[in-house]
């Protein structure tokens, strides 16, 4: 039996999207959890062989003490048990977070410039990969500079446990990895167009404030759609490879 991807959702609008079809081209079982709506994360020692994909959300890792984000506590805590087991897990932005947090690191609001400011980074831009594939093998033809989507304005400061793997100019921590089993990708290619259109018009407030547009996004969106399909599919098909065969070994 193959192992299955344990899809932690928090919030409506971002949910798995390409990672889901990943899945269902492979034959792979996708489980989804949301803990925001009072559902039960998975006992760890005794769930089926998994990878647990968290997704991302508007709210912040130091956000989990405030009312009504009691969950997002306890989904640490059980991720910290994940982990410890050697069990495989991919964070995207939020994940990326928990992951940083679940591993000894900590979340920070991302400051840039001199004096420093807050900054947010939103809309697509480029990463720069500090790894090679002869160091990451699932990096393997994975173009030095990648065009992602970028929707934060928080840093993961990592524990000497986690290894940095991917940058921006204004954000060092684009992507890290927690030994063989555990990668955060604090940018976004599983989105879909469509999710994205949805953060759109939910988040237009946070557009302004990052400096940006609804319609630069879009525009860029547009322009680059057929680069992105072709690198952000290559790089989920390759890392949940390795995933999964961490799940399955």
């Amino acid at each position: 039996m193959l192992p299955e991807l344990l899809v932690v959702q928090h919030v409506d609008r971002e949910g798995p999207d390409r990672i889901a079809d990943w899945a269902d081209a492979k034959g792979i079982t996708v489980q989804r959890i949301r803990p925001d709506q009072g559902e039960a994360l998975p006992a760890v020692e005794t769930h089926q062989p998994a990878v647990a994909v968290l997704m991302g959300g508007p709210m912040g890792v130091n956000e989990r003490q405030q009312p009504g984000l009691h969950w997002l506590e306890q989904e640490l805590t059980w991720l910290k048990q994940w982990l410890a087991q050697g069990r495989p897990a991919l964070g995207i932005c939020l994940g990326a977070q928990l992951l940083c947090v679940a591993s000894g690191g900590r979340i920070e609001p991302l400051n840039a410039g001199d004096p420093a400011h807050p900054l947010k980074e939103v809309g697509f831009g480029p990463i720069s990969w500090q790894k090679t594939a002869a160091e990451v093998p699932w990096l393997q033809g994975i173009p030095t500079h990648q065009l992602v989507l970028h929707w934060h304005g928080d840093r993961c400061r990592l524990s000497q446990h986690a290894e940095l793997l991917a940058s921006t100019l204004h954000c060092p921590e684009q992507a890290f990895q927690i030994g063989q089993h555990a990668v955060g990708l604090q940018f976004h290619v599983e989105a879909s167009p469509a999710s994205v259109e949805q953060w759109i018009e939910a988040d237009q407030a946070f557009i302004g404030s990052a400096g940006t547009s609804a319609a630069r996004i879009r525009r860029d969106q547009d322009r680059f759609q057929v680069s992105l399909d072709r690198e952000g599919n290559q790089l989920l098909d390759q890392l949940l490879n390795h995933l999964m065969a961490q799940a399955g070994s």
